[in-house]
This record gives C-alpha cells, structure tokens and sequence, in this order.
C-alpha cells in the first residue's frame, strides 16, 4: 500500500522523530500538514514549521505549513479546516507534539505540569478528536500517537511522575479509542522507540552529545511509521508498536545505518518493558 496523495495531519513535526515520519511519507507523494507553534527559528532547536514543509516539498510531498498551538482547540480546529480545504480531507492523524520535563514531584511546578498534560494527554486527546470526522470519510484511516507501552512498572513513574502520567495518557487514548472506532474501521495505535533517539530533547533535555552517538537516528521511527501507516487499518489496531519490532516484522534484520556512530550497546528507551528488552537481540545499556 502506498501514500501517494494521503493526507497527513501531524501535531508537532518541525524537527525530530515528527519530522523524520514527515519526510518518509513525503517520498511517497504525500500530503502533510505541520501543525505546530514554531514559525520562528529557535537558539538551541533547528526548524520551523516553514522550514519543515520545504523539506516535505523537496522530499516529493505536498506541504501545508500550519501554525497551531494543540492546546487551544479553536486553533485546532483551523489547522483542520485548513487541511481539509488545502487537500479535500484527512487520511492519517499522527500525534507527535510532545512536552517533557523529568523533574520529580516536589521539583515540577503545576505551570510545568498542566504544559505537559495539555500538550500530550489533551493535545492528542482533541487532536485526534477533530481529525475523526474527516478520518471515517477516508479508505485506510489511521491514527498514529507517539507514546509508550502501558507497562505499571513503578520505576517508570517514581522520578517523573508528572511527565509519565501525561505520557501515559496519550497512550490511554490509543487504548480506548481504538475499542471505540474499531467498527468504524479507523486504526489507533501507538509507536515508541526501543532505544533512544538523537533529537534535541536527548542533546539538550535528557543527555548530551555522548548519549546521542548513542542513540538512534529519528529515521527508524520514520521507517517503523511508514511501515504501520501503510497497513490495512480494518487489520491493524489497538497496538503498542516497539520500531525495532515492527522492522523485522518487515523482513529488517541490520540496523547498523539507524546508529552510524554508536561502538558498544545503545541507550534504551524509558518505558520499554523488560520483556520486549528480552526478546530483542539489540544490546541495550543496563540504564533503568
């Protein structure tokens, strides 16, 4: 299946991971929408949404570059609208916007707090729920949300209560919507990376540059996403994908290009269950 001429609305997508699923579909001929809030370049965070969508341009996609902040459901709404009109409908929902913060309780302020929670949990939330009506109008629908597995481990929250409930609930909307739109036919599911990826929040949040070597480039998620995005959705749901599994799923089984500078086992992801660290081949760093 390809994605020549769907149409993608993404929350977030000026740089990173975001970016990375953007330009992947783009080579397929796709349409992509960038709603997101940076329309000015950024000290220490390269990209604009403009400069996002020459990339898509330059990539073979159509681009519709959308200045929207997810937490305010009236600008929502326009970017919706104008994808629509720019490109007749909505095919793909693909939640990427994203705050972090790993402070632990008594260090989070609430105005750090209610960021995080009305950017990931409620931005994915409306979101996705404006993108609907326009999703059950299209042949292959789905819904992608870049979130983790729902593992109740304790130690995934005990540093960062804050940042994993907001976390947390963007998967818990992959959870119930896809049981609430599975007759409807449109696919919910989650994608999360198995090791870390080299974005700005590894060089400039979590880590540094030793850590990012480390790390993987956005474009295995890229990859894994294309790879979902491109299933039938009647068949594919109510999933909370690992990239790395979802590629040898594909037939993938050297992932050397996605870490060109990596020498000894990579950094692993926050929220990846024991199991799934079991199963897989990739050694990972004892981190958590």
């Amino acid at each position: 299946m390809s994605l020549k001429g769907k149409t993608i609305f993404m929350s977030g997508g000026s740089r990173g991971i975001g970016l990375a699923i953007a330009l992947r579909a783009a080579k397929d001929g796709a349409n992509v929408a960038i709603g997101a809030k940076t329309a000015e370049p950024h000290p220490k965070l390269e990209g604009t949404i403009y400069t996002a969508a020459e990339a898509i341009e330059k990539a073979g996609g159509k681009a519709l570059p959308l200045l929207c902040d997810i937490r305010f459901e009236e600008q929502v709404d326009e970017a919706v609208a104008k994808t629509v009109e720019a490109f007749g409908g909505i095919d793909i929902c693909v939640n990427n916007a994203s705050a972090i913060s790993l402070t632990n309780t008594q260090m989070t302020d609430m105005k750090r707090y209610d960021l995080m929670n009305n950017i990931n949990t409620r931005g994915t939330f409306l979101v996705s729920k404006k993108c609907i009506p326009h999703l059950l109008k299209s042949d292959n629908p789905h819904i992608l949300t870049l979130s983790p597995p729902l593992d109740m481990n304790p130690r995934w929250f005990a540093p960062h209560v804050a940042y994993s409930i907001a976390k947390y609930g963007m998967s818990l909307c992959t959870l119930g919507m896809a049981a609430e739109f599975k007759a409807a036919g449109i696919a919910v599911n989650s994608l999360w990376p198995f090791t870390a990826i080299d974005t700005a929040a590894i060089r400039n949040v979590i880590g540094d540059g030793e850590m990012a070597r480390q790390s993987r480039t956005p474009e295995i998620m890229a990859d894994a996403a294309f790879a979902i995005l491109t299933r039938h959705s009647k068949e594919c749901s109510g999933n909370f994908f690992i990239d790395e599994e979802v590629l040898r799923a594909e037939g993938m089984t050297d992932f050397t290009k996605y870490a060109p500078h990596a020498k000894g086992p990579l950094v692993p992801d926050f929220f990846v269950p024991d199991e799934v660290v079991e199963r897989l081949p990739t050694e990972v760093m004892k981190v958590w």
